[in-house]
């Protein structure tokens, strides 16, 4: 019985080890960005950025468009008070910051001080009260919520960077996967006129298109502002939609070209691979194998660049609005916020500076984020 237990042991001390299992190209690649600090804080940012811009307004019932004169120019975190007329019942209450109070209305520091206690002021037929409000940004020259501004703004930034990005992404994967595998005549041809369009100034190309885009852009606008779905107009509160869908497909137009490039190039690495002349031999199409087996094995470094593409597209949308050809008002992006405050740096630094700071923060995430995806998919670099 002994020497039965014993052969026993040894069998299963002999067993083989169980075969470890495989992990795939993705599950690697994520094992591998999680350890990088700076690419998951980035991309944390953004995910928090874009829920705040697209939650917080309903939620705390932000208008992008409400003014208010009395309160304009207001630094960060004010006092506000609000002004009623008991003796004019239909008109509304008017917010009015606690400075002006003194300045305008010649309120004494104790009438101020009794007034952030909660008490009531009369003087000349008006009713002051402490509001219990302020606001965190500050206000605009007309007294619109800064706040409020920079998350619509983001929607319209994001959105854009977003958008366009996609829209190169489209154009340059089909080009260059068509140019790649295609190669000889169709690949000189396709190629040389990529070349021609990398000549061509890409600002200038995309200013000229706006402007000469201006009559059907304002078709557009009124067509979608007019539009009715069951007898709702999901568009009709919205000034200058044509110019934001126009301003997409302009800056996607031209933000193509090194993504074909790029695309070519893995494409021309890959097209002689075993399973491609496997798929051939099969009698797979053209079309099939492009489609199920080539693109699917250049998407590492087109996710790569397109995160890199997002900031450059977010950087061109704000030079647009820096020149007047961006969104039109009351809507703004990012762009066109800092252009009024650059106008007003000296005044009012915080018109700058709020968006300034989370338009160079959301740019630095991206470009974390692109750095660290490309470092996660680079398997030369992590075998090494």
């Amino acid at each position: 019985m002994l020497d039965v237990r014993r052969s026993m042991l040894d069998v299963r001390a002999k067993r083989p080890p169980p075969p470890e299992r495989g992990h795939s190209l993705w599950s690697d690649a994520w094992a591998r960005l999680r350890k990088n600090r700076v690419a998951v804080l980035g991309g944390l940012f953004l995910i928090i950025l874009a829920l705040s811009c697209i939650a917080l307004p309903p939620i705390l019932g932000l208008s992008y468009e409400d003014q208010n004169l009395q309160v304009g120019s207001s630094p960060p975190l004010a006092e506000i008070a609000v002004m009623t007329r008991p003796a004019e019942p239909t008109r509304q209450p008017e917010l009015i910051t606690m400075r002006r109070l003194t300045d305008d209305f010649g309120l004494a520091a104790a009438d101020l001080a009794r007034l952030r206690s909660g008490e009531r002021i009369e003087t000349d037929g008006r009713v002051f009260t402490n509001s219990r409000r302020s606001f965190l940004f500050g206000t605009d020259m007309n007294g619109r919520d800064l706040l409020a501004r920079v998350l619509y703004g983001g929607r319209i930034s994001l959105m854009v960077g977003l958008v366009a990005s996609l829209v190169a992404l489209l154009i340059g994967v089909t080009y260059g996967a068509i140019a790649g595998y295609a190669g000889g005549k169709t690949d000189l041809v396709m190629m040389r006129i990529v070349d021609i369009l990398y000549a061509l100034p890409f600002t200038i190309f995309v200013i000229l298109l706006l402007v000469f885009l201006k009559d059907p852009m304002n078709t557009l606008d009124a067509w979608l502002r007019g539009f009715s779905f069951f007898g709702a107009r999901p568009f009709a509160q919205f000034q200058g939609v044509g110019k934001i869908l126009v301003l997409f497909a302009a800056i996607g137009a031209v933000e193509w070209l090194t993504m074909a490039r790029i695309v070519r190039g893995q494409v021309l690495s890959i097209k002689k691979m075993e399973y491609i002349e496997a798929a051939r031999s099969l009698g797979y199409g053209p079309a099939r194998i492009i489609l199920r087996h080539v693109v699917p094995n250049v998407l590492g470094p087109v996710i790569v660049f397109t995160t890199l593409t997002i900031p450059a597209v977010m950087l061109l949308e704000s030079f647009l609005s820096f020149l007047g050809l961006g969104v039109d008002a009351p809507m703004s992006s990012w762009g066109t916020l800092i252009k009024d405050g650059a106008e007003k740096m000296e005044e009012f630094p915080w018109l700058l500076l709020f968006p300034g700071v989370i338009f160079s923060l959301t740019l630095l995430s991206l470009n974390f984020l692109g750095d660290g995806l490309r470092d996660a998919l680079d398997v030369r670099a992590a075998k090494d």
